[in-house]
């Protein structure tokens, strides 16, 4: 079976469904979307891994397994979702350690918190996203206003799966009054409190004023 590779194209939470969330992963040869529904603490994790200048004060689960994974030179190769049963997708971590190769199972979301801290590429099975893999149509007036908010995907529209969604940004409109200096100062105090989810948004606001 041939493998597809894949790219995280962002992270969205739902406005009915407390607490959940869902991960966008986009072919890398193509247009269409995978989304995988994750929780809370999974969607934290990838979200700072994915925003290289927020610093949590203390390494959080998947930052511990990566140091502990570079003090006993493991190196994660690849994350391959392998499988989808029931709307439930499985992955696997492809680990490297002096020369000899191991497999691991792992949940997705897991998985691709530690892919992303090792640079590991991922990868799904054609297949698989022959079922699972949906088409999101964008508004044309949001991606004229900014394209960088095809990342922000309302999670309520993609569970529908295989369908065709238009799809709405979510903006921080609360965060667009706030002077850059501001930004800088709410930022600081969210990453002090350990609000990962707050201090990810800050940042994508600070990163439009650039």
């Amino acid at each position: 079976m041939s493998l597809v590779r894949l790219k995280i194209k962002g992270i969205s939470y739902s406005q009915t469904q407390n607490g959940a969330y869902a991960l966008i992963l986009n072919e890398v040869d193509g247009d269409r979307k995978l989304p995988i529904v994750i929780g809370a603490f999974e969607a934290q994790s990838i979200a700072i891994a994915l925003e290289k200048e927020i610093k949590p004060p203390r390494p959080l689960t998947h930052d511990l397994f990566k140091n502990f994974s570079d003090r006993f030179a493991i190196v994660i190769k690849q994350v391959i979702i392998h499988k989808l049963v029931d709307g439930v997708f499985y992955s696997s971590i492809i680990c490297e350690r002096d020369m000899v190769e191991e497999i691991i199972d792992a949940r997705t979301s897991d998985a691709i918190a530690l892919a992303l801290r090792f640079d590991a590429p991922i990868f799904t099975y054609k297949t698989i996203l022959d079922k699972a893999g949906i088409f999101l149509k964008f508004s044309s007036k949001e991606e004229d206003e900014d394209p960088d908010k095809d990342d922000s995907i309302m999670v309520d529209e993609i569970l529908q799966e295989g369908e065709t969604v238009e799809i709405e940004s979510n903006p921080s409109d609360a965060y667009r009054e706030l002077t850059i200096n501001e930004l800088h100062e709410e930022l600081n105090k969210a990453v002090a409190n350990e609000d990962y989810e707050k201090a990810a948004k800050l940042r994508d606001e600070i990163s439009k004023r650039k």
